[in-house]
């Protein structure tokens, strides 16, 4: 009998956590409920991903400190 896609997929992601967590990191955050139905709009309807979205604000505000 085939073992389950499932188990598999968990005891990848077992023996792949601590790998995982030394490459990549979550921000656990939280916003208005209207902010963020809005901005998931204007991400899907653009094609933007959240970490495309980051990574420019994070670009934009980068060039903003540069210049005070």
């Amino acid at each position: 009998m085939r073992t389950p896609k499932s188990e598999i997929d968990k005891r990848y992601e077992g023996k792949h956590k601590d790998e995982r967590k030394a490459a990549h990191a979550v921000w656990g955050t939280s916003m208005n409920r209207e902010d963020f139905e809005e901005l998931n709009k204007f991400l899907k309807e653009n094609h933007i991903t959240k970490v495309q979205l980051i990574y420019a604000g994070w670009e934009a505000l980068k060039e903003q400190y540069k210049k005070t």
